[in-house]
């Protein structure tokens, strides 16, 4: 038996993440993966970007605080291997260079941002198995802060893999105009697949719709499916709350008050032009997918933390 603990950094638009896991490989080549910790922080890096163009020098003293505590996270639980990974925002922030350099430089962690298509990679093949296992056609949506990745998949095979400029922190600070002018050319590509193909189900990503999971389901733990339906009910209720009344009634921290309005908007655009009638809500996400990918592919660059 071969035991290693991994880690995965995901600095998203709207939160940054640190997933650890252990990861056992026995001598017939079994892999068994165990969650050690985990943590999300609010970081809402699109908060800057999405209105001034770039990283604010307030938010970039807390990302460098943020990843010198992930730092420490890390050697607490004895962490072989890392990789950090940020997305759309940082992707499209100005000084992103000399954010990363100034992270590097201040806690020896190195950044690595990644396109739109290798998030959707990197979500997709972490739950290919599952989808392999679901309806001929379905489609991984992914919809974060930024950005929403689409991957469309039939008899198991990927056949398209999309990537829109268009998220829920980037919705709350865009006119309501351009939301859906985006929002309509996203959906006139999609309806072309579903007419192409038929209805196609979904599978949905983000702590939103496993929030939008929970609720409806009355259950605290994702994994199943809820219908295109319910989430419709549902966000008409949410969209007549002020976020305080939705934190009251639903539970929910400030944040995501917040952001599942936008995220329910895009999701049931998506199920609209897809004609999709489910949704489906593991509860894994990019981090769990870098990971994987540490675990599986031979080439991937993978960094140990320092001593420092």
């Amino acid at each position: 038996m071969n035991s290693k603990n991994y880690a995965a950094i995901d600095i998203g638009s709207c939160a940054a993440r640190l997933l650890i896991k252990k990861v056992d490989i026995s001598d017939t080549g079994d892999v068994a993966y165990t969650k050690l910790f985990f943590i999300r922080y609010p970081l809402r890096l699109g908060d800057d970007v999405f209105t001034i163009g770039k990283v604010s020098k307030e938010r970039l003293k807390k990302i460098v605080t943020m990843i010198k505590a992930f730092k420490h996270l890390m050697k607490l639980y004895d962490v072989d291997e890392y990789k950090a990974c940020a997305t759309s925002a940082m992707r499209d922030a100005k000084n992103s260079k000399d954010v990363i350099e100034k992270v590097l430089k201040s806690t020896g962690i190195k950044i690595e941002i990644i396109d739109g298509k290798e998030e959707a990679s990197i979500i997709y093949n972490n739950h290919v198995e599952m989808v392999k296992s679901m309806a001929d056609t379905c489609a991984y949506v992914d919809v974060g802060g930024g950005s929403t990745e689409v991957t469309v998949i039939k008899d198991g095979e990927k056949i398209k893999s999309c990537s829109y400029n268009i998220g829920t922190i980037r919705m709350l600070h865009l006119p309501e105009e351009e939301s859906r002018q985006i929002l309509s050319r996203m959906q006139e590509e999609l309806s072309a697949i579903s007419e192409k193909l038929g209805p196609v189900e979904m599978v949905g990503s983000g702590g939103n719709i496993n929030k939008m999971y929970k609720i409806l389901s009355k259950k605290k733990t994702g994994g199943k499916r809820i219908t295109v339906t319910g989430v419709t009910e549902l966000f008409g209720k949410m969209n007549a709350m002020s976020a305080e009344q939705r934190m009251e009634t639903y539970d929910m921290k400030p944040d995501r008050a917040e952001v599942i309005i936008p995220a329910a908007k895009i999701f049931l655009a998506v199920a609209e032009a897809l004609k999709s009638t489910y949704i489906y809500t593991p509860v894994l996400g990019l981090s769990d997918g870098i990971i994987d990918n540490m675990c599986s592919v031979a080439h991937s660059v993978v960094e140990k933390p320092s001593d420092d």
